[in-house]
């Protein structure tokens, strides 16, 4: 299977020798466009977000004292891999970079995987818990319909079980559907056990 690999990179300098040093490996293709990628390797000078694409590529970031704002701006372009940049001369250490990021395994130096961890706790504290959500993206009271669901209870079932109207149940099936684009309850059974929710 050919990776396809794009680098992006402030310095066309520093971008020619990521090119030159990934490119002649067999399985390993780069590409222009990020696009086309499968992964995208980013080396930002000052501003990482001029370098950050909105594309489906998984992103292998080599950056040092990364300040919490781009952290967070380069996970939501889909940052799998951060390489410091004292790491990112060894040849080995960018291929499996690569590697793992086309293979969805995430690595994070430990201080910004602890920067991250305190961030989703914060998250979860000031943003989801007050709204009823978990990180999951379900309240805990659509978990408990949507497992109960999953077991092959009807509305009615599963309002007797859990104690609530038959109306409340199919409100909260109803809320889960419309917010997550669902089309019908056997899709939303789908949609959880895909994600690991249930």
């Amino acid at each position: 299977m050919v990776v396809r690999l794009a680098v992006r990179a402030s310095d066309p300098l520093v971008a020619s020798g990521l090119i030159a040093m990934l490119g002649p490996v067999p399985g390993l293709e780069i590409v222009d466009d990020a696009a086309q990628a499968d992964v995208v390797v980013a080396v930002p000078e000052a501003d990482l977000r001029s370098l950050l694409t909105d594309t489906k590529a998984r992103l292998v970031l080599i950056a040092d004292d990364l300040r919490q704002a781009d952290l967070w701006a380069a996970i939501e372009h889909g940052l799998i891999v951060l390489v410091p940049r004292v790491e990112a001369t060894n040849r080995s250490r960018l291929l499996r970079a690569v590697t793992d990021a086309r293979k969805g395994r995430g690595d994070l130096p430990a201080e910004q995987l602890g920067a991250v961890l305190r961030g989703l706790k914060h998250l979860q504290e000031n943003t989801l818990g007050p709204r009823d959500l978990t990180l999951s993206g379900l309240s805990q009271r659509e978990t408990e319909v949507i497992r109960l669901l999953a077991d092959g209870m009807d509305t009615a079932e599963i309002a007797e079980r859990l104690i609530y109207s038959e109306r409340t149940v199919k409100n909260v099936l109803h809320n889960m559907l419309s917010r997550l684009n669902l089309r019908n309850r056997a899709h939303a059974v789908a949609y959880a056990m895909r994600h690991g929710l249930i």
